[in-house]
């Protein structure tokens, strides 16, 4: 049998931090572990090799007793005890059932970075994303309405833009990072965001953050008008509803508690959704799990287009695919209507304005 191979240093802090936040450890944790490799990458191999020798390596801020042993067993030619106790114990499918699924899809339209209320700078969800395999990764950071979560003013996403363009540059055709958002409905229907920058976008979730408990006339009002925006492709987390306390949620600025989901006519919503071909997300979230499984399959009848997504806010939340993907091939979506299952070409022809899997 062949012996694993062993990561350098860096690697093997990032990789401890992407199994703990796959499984939902606590922030401080995970920040340990990847704090610790931002700290020692610009130091380059050798000064790491000599500051092992040295017993120095605790001398730096941000490295503890925890993330030393990590290093000097790498740097050592070991793979450490503390990711060989992690690849035994959190890898594998997180959830049984959706493998279908799961192998069908291409890429993630629902992803978070520091620029709003995620914990990782984009190039670390890039990289994760193609460690996954992922094709393409959506960025949709906030807009600005969400001040709590650090939403984009049109000048900080215009920037923002400039970044993505600069790392699809770097990455080459077997990866795209598109340029997106995740923009908020407004109590009108409106989307919070200049309509001119949303066109120049590659794909843009709307979703609900405010005003939750809005009587359901209103809020179906609300929800049908944001659907029918030519400028909307997904419907982000349709009832906005927590069924568990959030954990491990690095960056998030809200609550953890449970909350009830909101009301409106889901009909009406999803029959807007199938004339107009907008997707509705199912959120990959284990405390969303939105829509709800009635929804769902009132989706499913309505003849939906949906976007299977993680809402991660930190790289090893990518992996939260696991999650929607069972619950996708339980309840019997077709493959053929989740649009993150299509080619990036396909994909950001349809959210441009064109057909439905043309």
């Amino acid at each position: 049998m062949s012996q694993p191979a062993v990561p350098e240093p860096v690697d093997a802090l990032r990789r401890i931090a992407f199994l703990l936040e796959r499984s939902r450890a606590e922030s401080r944790r995970v920040e340990a572990y990847r704090n610790a490799a931002k700290v020692i990458l610009p130091l380059g191999e050798d000064e790491v090799r000599r500051r092992v020798r040295a017993g120095t390596l605790t001398e730096l801020a941000g490295i503890g007793t925890s993330t030393s042993a990590v290093i000097e067993q790498a740097a050592a030619g070991r793979v450490p005890d503390k990711l060989a106790e992690l690849e035994a114990d959190v890898t594998g499918p997180l959830v049984e059932g959706g493998g279908t699924v799961r192998a069908a899809l291409r890429g993630d339209l629902h992803s978070h970075s520091d620029w709003s209320d995620g914990g990782s700078p984009i190039e670390e969800m890039v990289a994760s994303a193609m460690e996954l395999g992922h094709d393409y990764l959506a960025l949709t950071d906030h807009s600005p309405r969400l001040t709590v979560a650090h939403g984009l003013t049109a000048d900080r996403l215009r920037r923002q833009i400039g970044v993505v363009d600069a790392i699809n540059a770097h990455t080459g055709p077997s990866f795209t990072l598109l340029r997106a958002i995740e923009v908020d409905i407004l109590d009108d229907g409106a989307l919070d965001q200049e309509p001119d920058l949303l066109a120049a976008l590659d794909v843009r979730v709307a979703s609900v953050h405010s005003k939750l408990t809005m009587e359901s006339p209103a809020m179906t009002r609300r929800m049908v008008a944001a659907v029918r925006n030519p400028l909307t492709n997904v419907l982000g987390h349709c009832t906005g509803r927590r069924v568990m306390p959030r954990a491990g949620d690095r960056g998030a600025r809200s609550g953890g508690r449970a909350r009830p989901p909101s009301t409106f006519d889901a009909r009406a919503v999803f029959e807007a959704c199938a004339e107009t071909g907008t997707a509705v997300e199912i959120n990959s979230r284990p405390e969303r799990q939105d829509p709800p499984g009635e929804l769902l399959t009132l989706a499913i009848e309505t003849g939906c287009l949906f976007a299977l997504s993680t809402d991660a806010h930190a790289p090893g939340q990518l992996d939260f695919l696991d999650y929607g993907c069972e619950r996708a091939q339980r309840y019997g979506v077709p493959l053929e209507r989740v649009v993150n299952t299509w080619p990036v070409q396909q994909l950001v022809d349809w959210a441009s304005g064109g057909p439905p899997g043309s």
